[in-house]
Parts: structure tokens; C-alpha cells; sequence
């Protein structure tokens, strides 16, 4: 009676431990199945809430928006053929320099064009979002090993 008990225990913890996972922590961004148009008029839509932009605003920061979305869409696609077809390999340090490069003077150049769209106050409000934004990214990138 004990053996099958423990049986039954042991089968039952190895099923629960053998369940797919596809919750929010899955490799597959949601936001990935949208299209780019769609992207855009999400985050549009969420800075004309958090900064009362204007009509002229929103139309301005919806093309910039597009533009970006359509940008990382493409990068996207790009990477996931790669890995799929195996083609994808560890970038070099030269690789990933340069890659970091360019993405820091597109983040140089956006702000610009930001700065450009937002009056004082609103541009304030944004670097604030943003630099939340990128807090709570690195937050959720941290090891989970030791809860502490």
C-alpha cells in the first residue's frame, strides 16, 4: 500500500512538473502577432493618454511610430528566419559593438525627432515613461536564481 502511494505521488509530481508552459514568460512576444499598423496605434494611442498630445502630435508620432514598428517587425522576421533555418550564429564582439552602436544612434536620432514633435513638459514626462520603461525590462531580465 505504501509503494503504490508513493507511486501515485511520484507520477502525479512528474505531470504537473511535465506541463507546457505558455504564459507570459514564453518565447513569443504577443505583440508580434499584431500587425505594425497596429503597433503603432497602440503606442500612439497609449502617449496621447499619458502626455494630452494634439491632433497634429498624434499624427507626427504616429508615423514615427510606424516607421519604428515597421523597423522591428522586419528585425524580427529577420532573426526568427535565421534561427529557424539554423543560419543564426553568436554574434562577435566586433558584431555586437557594432550592433549596439546603431542601435544607440537610432535611439539618439528618435529622441531627436521627439524633442522636435513634444513641447518641454511633455518631452520631460516621456524621458520619465521611458527610462520606467527600461527599469522594469532590466528587472525582468535579472537572474532568478536567489529570491533572497
Amino acid at each position: 500500500m505504501k509503494r503504490l502511494a508513493v507511486m501515485v505521488l511520484l507520477l502525479t509530481s512528474l505531470g504537473v512538473v511535465a506541463q507546457r508552459n505558455d504564459g507570459p514568460k514564453s518565447r513569443k512576444s504577443p505583440k508580434m502577432d499584431l500587425t505594425a499598423e497596429q503597433m503603432a496605434t497602440l503606442q500612439t494611442k497609449k502617449m496621447t493618454l499619458a502626455l494630452d498630445l494634439t491632433k497634429a502630435q498624434q499624427e507626427k508620432i504616429m508615423k514615427l511610430q510606424l516607421d519604428e514598428a515597421k523597423s522591428r517587425k522586419e528585425k524580427w522576421e529577420g532573426m526568427k528566419a535565421k534561427r529557424e533555418s539554423g543560419e543564426w550564429q553568436k554574434p562577435t564582439s566586433e558584431e555586437r559593438f557594432q550592433m549596439e552602436n546603431a542601435r544607440l544612434d537610432h535611439q539618439i536620432a528618435l529622441q531627436g525627432k521627439m524633442k522636435e514633435i513634444l513641447d518641454a513638459d511633455q518631452y520631460q514626462t516621456w524621458r520619465k515613461m521611458k527610462k520606467q520603461k527600461a527599469m522594469h525590462g532590466k528587472k525582468r531580465m535579472q537572474p532568478r536564481g536567489s529570491r533572497g
